[in-house]
């Protein structure tokens, strides 16, 4: 499956990345290690040395530097290596590949393309832990199965209906009507309105009202969802565009979700979520947190059994329905990026 390269990947949570304690992930099958120093600079190698491929991510942080712990290599943050032990010349092919790196928005952000042409204003928008609007819970889950088929589940919410009735408490219609799909620069904008409704499990109203969701779903693989619950008439009144959330008189929460291809069949799912501090608490964000392990849970049941299948498959076909306008214009958005990446690679070779 095409993935892009020009792009900045979920590595993993910022908090947990200990100073001088080098961290190790494999992202679209490249080992990755990455460590931040005691001066608090954040760098990532290929996780690899060049003596004997031991894995740096096992090596011990000397100022700005990484050494490997098996025969002493040491590298610079550039990934050169600087010192052989009891070797006085050093090869000059004696280096890892580097890759940029950045802490924003509670996530280590990886570049996975040319680190030199890494560009910090693509970072999705993402919401932190330390919001000051948000009370957010957060975790991550590993999946047996194709990144490209995880961001398919997230493009198509008419599964919510169905896999999720247990644990969102989605009505049907999300099944019985599509969205509002539009097509970004680097993605898709999904949005739903549900007029006369007491809503479902996350977003309950003692009375009908308008209930509103919207997410930008963008490359690689980051989904950024809010909304909220409004009274009767809100969704005709702003022509079913997008409402002035701080209008809201409920419901008002953020989620922040992202995909990583670790290997082939293979990927990560980061996310957090919770409530807008004038709409919840810590309870709720508890509460909430609760009901989304539920259902990720039930996604990953899915999605790898849907895995399985699809390996079990010689020659695998799907047939799109009208709910798969997000998924197609997402995955050709993302082959089309490939494609433009391998021509470029191709000129410049």
């Amino acid at each position: 499956m095409a993935y892009v390269r020009n792009a900045w990947y979920v590595a993993g949570w910022s908090h947990e990345l200990e100073a001088e304690k080098p961290f190790a992930i494999s992202i679209l099958g490249e080992r990755i290690v990455i460590w931040r120093t005691a001066s608090g600079a954040l760098h990532a190698l290929e996780d690899r040395c060049v003596h004997r491929l031991a894995p740096l991510s096992l090596g011990r942080c000397e100022g700005e530097r990484l050494r490997c712990m098996y025969h002493g290599l040491l590298f610079d943050a550039d990934g050169q290596v600087v010192e052989i032990p009891g070797q006085a010349q050093i090869p000059p092919q004696a280096r890892v590949r580097r890759y940029a790196v950045v802490d924003r928005h509670s996530w280590l952000w990886v570049w996975m393309g040319d680190a030199d042409a890494a560009d910090e204003r693509l970072i999705p928008p993402a919401v932190g832990l330390d919001h000051s609007d948000y009370i957010l819970g957060h975790g991550h889950l590993d999946y047996a199965a194709e990144a490209r088929i995880i961001n398919d589940n997230l493009l198509d919410f008419s599964h919510l209906t169905f896999v999720h009735a247990e644990s969102f408490g989605s009505g049907p219609q999300f099944a019985e009507t599509p969205a509002r799909i539009t097509p970004l620069d680097r993605g898709i904008r999904y949005e739903r309105w549900t007029e006369n409704s007491t809503g479902s499990a996350s977003r309950r109203s003692p009375e009908p009202m308008d209930s509103f969701m919207t997410y930008d779903f963008l490359i690689p693989g980051i989904l950024l969802m809010t909304g909220g619950v409004f009274p009767l008439g809100t969704a005709k009144a702003c022509d079913y565009g997008q409402p002035d959330l701080s209008q809201a008189v409920s419901g008002v929460t953020f989620t922040s979700q992202a995909v990583t291809p670790m290997r082939d069949k293979s990927a990560r799912y980061f996310f957090s979520w919770g409530p807008h501090r004038s709409h919840g608490d810590e309870a709720l964000r508890d509460v909430l947190m609760a009901m989304a392990d539920q259902a990720f849970a039930e996604d990953k049941v899915m999605i790898e059994a849907q895995q399985r299948v699809i390996d079990d498959t010689e020659e695998v076909q799907v047939m799109p329905t009208v709910h798969d306008r997000g998924v197609t214009l997402f995955n050709r958005l993302v082959e089309k990026l490939a494609r433009q990446e391998s021509g470029s690679a191709l000129e410049a070779a």
